[in-house]
């Protein structure tokens, strides 16, 4: 693959030196129009480093590495086999996670994650599309799957100018795979699920509910249905609830293959549903909210929200002194700080007195790197009602 050169301004080259591995278009003063690995250089055509060059993204460039090393099969290999040994040990224990978290293991627009004896990745951007066989090479190196797809559907990628698809890029995965965690099983959907066929970051904190829960639960945005399913050895009776009756489907597979009676599943608006209980005086001793991405881009934060809001106020007042609610935000755009300014306002606006208990982030296999905000997205609490305030 020939090397090509790009020049960027002082400030472009400014935000290597600070640790983010991203230069945006304002910054790039020469380029060239076709995608690939690229030499950067300063203005003074001093080297300062190699990367991923997307001509028609806004991110135009991602830093691979800032010395002289060739960008070659060797290279992703030995990057992936460092952020693979990071997850050497897994809480809980399981046999679906994230091998690869993009710029968070240096490995900037590439997803790994594997599911038992298969890998499913994503290349999401168009610089590394231009490395895909190296990269699967490197994948079949180091986890020696069975079968790797391609789930190369993101809508991020459309920004780079490139096609959305699924594409079955090695071998043969299956459309369903059973995954273990903990002590719960599940079958994660690779070809047609969410993300790449699970939500693989929420893996710590439905331990960490299921250690909790008691008495009568509630999973809010089930979807799969697995906080519903940590909880139900420890409560009485479970609700899970999702609008997509797919989801649900499959939740009560789920519930069936780890034989347990005590879920049962609602088709049905979280929004809608919370106000139907508020009013009718329904009480609960656990709930779970956990929503998809209230908030896609900046201008969606006021929106979003208000979304939070309305939905943890009603949770709150659902809860029985004594109960606990888990509520976490996905979108990335909604800080921490306002996340929890939003609480403290829904708790008010509730009228009960809340006691933070813990504040609950990704998994050890989706690290935030400090340095790079983008990396950190996940947010959620552990909150107790202790009564009514005033």
């Amino acid at each position: 693959m020939s090397e090509h050169a790009v020049v960027v301004s002082p400030r472009g080259a400014q935000r290597w030196r600070r640790g983010h591995p991203w230069i945006y278009r304002s910054d790039v003063v020469s380029g060239t129009a076709q995608a690939g690995i690229v030499r950067v250089t300063d203005q003074r055509s001093r080297f300062i480093g190699r990367a991923l060059w997307s001509p028609r993204s806004e991110i135009r460039l991602r830093l691979l590495t800032t010395d002289d090393t060739a960008i070659d099969p060797a290279w992703w290999a030995a990057r992936l086999e460092a952020a693979h040994r990071r997850r050497a040990a897994l809480d809980p224990p399981t046999s679906a996670y994230r091998v690869a978290f993009g710029e968070a293991d240096a490995l900037p627009s590439l997803i790994v994650d594997r599911y038992g004896e298969y890998a499913v990745v994503q290349l999401l951007s168009a610089g590394l599309e231009t490395a895909r066989d190296d990269v699967l090479d490197a994948v079949e190196q180091q986890l020696q799957p069975r079968g790797i797809l391609l789930r190369n559907d993101a809508s991020v990628r459309r920004h780079e100018g490139l096609p959305l698809a699924v594409e079955q890029a090695r071998g043969e995965v299956p459309d369903s795979i059973p995954v273990h965690e903990g002590n719960i099983r599940y079958r994660a959907a690779p070809v047609t699920g969410q993300k790449t066929g699970a939500f693989l970051d929420q893996r710590q904190n439905r331990a960490l509910v299921g250690a909790v829960a008691h008495g009568r639960a509630l999973d809010l945005f089930c979807h799969d249905g697995l906080f519903a399913l940590h909880m139900a050895a420890a409560t009485t009776d479970v609700l899970g609830v999702d609008q997509s009756r797919a989801a649900l489907d499959r939740a009560e597979g789920n519930a069936v293959w780890n034989g347990i009676d005590n879920v049962r599943w609602r088709e049905g608006n979280v929004f809608d549903l919370l106000r139907e209980w508020n009013d009718a005086g329904e009480r609960f001793d656990t709930v779970v909210l956990d929503p998809p991405a209230f908030a896609r881009d900046k201008a969606s934060v006021p929106g979003a929200l208000r979304g939070y809001r309305e939905i943890n106020r009603r949770a709150l007042r659902l809860l029985s002194p004594g109960g606990h609610l888990f509520t976490a935000s996905c979108s990335y755009h909604v800080g921490r700080d306002r996340f929890l300014a939003m609480l403290r306002d829904a708790a008010a606006d509730a009228g009960r007195r809340v006691v933070l208990e813990q504040t609950c982030g990704q998994p050890a296999d989706h690290p935030e790197t400090l340095t790079v905000p983008e990396t950190g997205y996940l947010k959620a609490v552990l909150l107790r009602v202790v009564g009514d305030s005033g």
